[in-house]
């Protein structure tokens, strides 16, 4: 089964042949001109002079055709030759009756495996508004793939490794001297509870961090910590595994109101017994070698515009570091899930690093040649000001600060004395978030204004749960129960007809928004789906129209509306309340 808009782009190329014009693709796309017609074609002027016609002439000849068709309504010429076409009502009414078919057709199974990594919280460190960046698109590119029929599996690659570890140890040390983890001749029991919280933490390692700088033998204490632990020193292990735990408590709370959730819980950690023997196949092979002390691959090519650095596999003090663990991850990865694709969603500032890490693993032939790594680049959310958020003593803003701010705004927008407020806030503070974040462009930087998404009108969360949650309450009032098996109507109003215009594009908006990765295509669309709705329920008297079938024919919109905004807000990772 094809669409309407594949099947007037095949009429339109038989159309051509017929006029002995050779064209191998022909693309329909949305009238930006609504009084002209509902969809274009623009091919015409590059085809025209070729075959020995004016634009307009051979514009026109295909409108004439086309206004034979059952399905157009109207096709005309306007200016130097773009075609215009409007369809018949009940043209669009088939199409959007034929809306699960179309949507089952592009959601077949692909036999097609992505591995996607995103989120990335550091252990001992506050999450930052960047890091709710990675986990709204992550999580959107996650759903929206498996909507789509590919099979995805999906890791939050904890940052639980590395030099920060060890400072975070000797911190805790210069705190609790007397602990049993730092005894190398302790042979009891370990405790099993963390000596410091998630909040202790968050003041131990920014602490041991400006000391590192300031202090050169506590930096060396931090370096030898850090080989200790990677080697197995078992104090130090007991203890990491303890506070890793702690720390992941309130960032597991904030993904959990952000509505995101992983397959995989691992961590740089997971992958540290390949490193050894990684680092040895590597060398043997030549593909890396000694430089310094260090161990490198190059990775620079001739035609690279810019200087590519050698990839860092081990530091001259024989330190892993986050290149060495991201390599030995896709090792892992690869020989436990064999994905075609890896994605790796993280902020532009990293794009050197994956640039270095993709060609690395290609060139010591960890992933097959024509496995795809990707790294999916973001823009900051910045404030007002249009700089990174700061706090008022201006450190980075907390994704926790974040969100209670929109949490504070939301409630005092929300109507008193309800039940489950708090549990509706919380919904409506999470998409008014994230509906923000993912509207816009990822590639670039935006500004977080909290007025204007937490607003009840315009292109944000908050407008887009109103419009589902009013579709919803009319279908509800009507005390119906079978509203699906409603017939739409071809009947004479205006904005009854824009809606079902509006409501067929929803496939098509779910291929170019996967074909793109851009999750503010489908914003954009319900915030066009949407609005019609609204005018069209301004306009019309839905559960008090006399007509039966006017009605039913009315509430089947409704209900249609309702379920496309439901499954599009789902894969933005959004809920939707009973109630606003």
């Amino acid at each position: 089964m094809i669409n309407l808009i594949e099947e007037v782009e095949n009429k339109i190329q038989s159309i051509l042949n017929e006029l002995n014009i050779q064209v191998d693709n022909v693309k329909v796309v949305e009238c930006n001109r609504a009084e002209l017609g509902q969809y274009q074609y623009n091919g015409v002027m590059a085809l025209a002079k070729k075959y020995g016609y004016t634009s307009q002439e051979l514009a026109q000849l295909v409108c004439d055709k086309l206004k034979q068709d059952e399905l157009i309504k109207d096709a005309n010429v306007a200016g130097v030759g773009f075609v215009n076409i409007t369809f018949n009502n009940s043209a669009l009414i088939n199409q959007l009756n034929r809306h699960k078919e179309e949507v089952d057709k592009i959601c077949t199974p692909k036999g097609h495996k992505i591995f996607i990594d995103y989120g990335g919280p550091n252990v001992a460190k506050t999450l930052h508004v960047g890091h709710l960046r990675s986990a709204d698109i992550g999580e959107g590119l996650k759903r929206l793939a498996r909507k789509l029929g590919y099979e995805v599996i999906s890791d939050v690659h904890f940052g639980d490794w590395g030099r920060q570890m060890g400072m975070v140890i000797a911190g805790i040390e210069e705190r609790m001297p007397d602990l049993p983890f730092f005894d190398e001749n302790y042979k009891g029991e370990y405790p099993t509870i963390s000596p410091v919280s998630s909040e202790d933490l968050e003041k131990i390692y920014p602490l041991a961090n400006i000391k590192a700088k300031e202090d050169e033998e506590f930096l060396n204490k931090c370096r030898k910590i850090t080989y200790e632990l990677q080697n197995g020193r078992e104090g130090y292990y007991k203890l990491w595994k303890l506070f890793v735990a702690e720390s992941m408590r309130p960032v597991m709370k904030t993904y959990d109101f952000l509505n995101v959730s992983f397959d995989l819980y691992e961590g740089e950690s997971t992958c540290n017994e390949l490193i050894a023997p990684m680092v040895k196949d590597l060398i043997d092979r030549k593909v890396a070698y000694e430089s310094q002390g260090a161990v490198v691959i190059d990775v620079a090519k001739d035609d690279d515009k810019v200087e590519v650095p050698p990839f860092l596999v081990l530091k001259s003090d024989g330190a892993a570091m986050y290149s060495t663990t991201d390599m030995a991850t896709i090792l892992s990865r690869q020989r436990r899930f064999e994905p075609n694709e890896y994605w790796y969603v993280a902020d532009n500032r990293q794009s050197l690093h994956f640039l270095q890490l993709f060609r690395a693993v290609k060139k010591a032939q960890y992933v097959k040649d024509d496995t795809q790594l990707i790294h999916f680049a973001f823009g900051t959310m910045n404030g007002k000001d249009g700089k990174p958020f700061k706090t008022r003593d201006g450190g980075v803003m907390s994704a926790l600060t974040l969100i209670d701010n929109v949490k504070t705004e939301i409630r005092n927008k929300m109507s008193n004395g309800g039940e489950n407020d708090e549990e509706i806030c919380d919904i409506i503070s999470s998409a008014t978030l994230k509906f923000a974040d993912l509207s816009n462009n990822r590639e670039t930087d935006f500004i977080f204004d909290i007025d204007k998404f937490c607003a009840l009108e315009g292109k944000t969360g908050p407008y887009i749960l109103y419009t589902t949650v009013r579709a919803n309450s009319i279908i509800k009032k009507s005390q119906l129960t079978n509203v699906d098996k409603f017939e739409l109507l071809d009947i004479d109003n205006k904005a009854y007809i824009d809606v079902i215009l509006n409501a067929i594009k929803a496939p098509m908006v779910l291929q170019k928004a996967f074909e793109q990765k851009a999750l503010n295509i489908i914003c954009d669309y319900l915030f066009v789906l949407s609005n019609s709705f609204n005018n069209f329920y301004s306009q019309t008297k839905i559960l008090t129209e006399s007509d039966k079938k006017k009605r039913d024919s009315y509430l089947k919109l409704c209900y249609i509306v309702s379920k496309i905004n439901e499954e599009l807000l789902d894969i933005l990772a959004i809920k939707v309340p009973d109630r606003m």
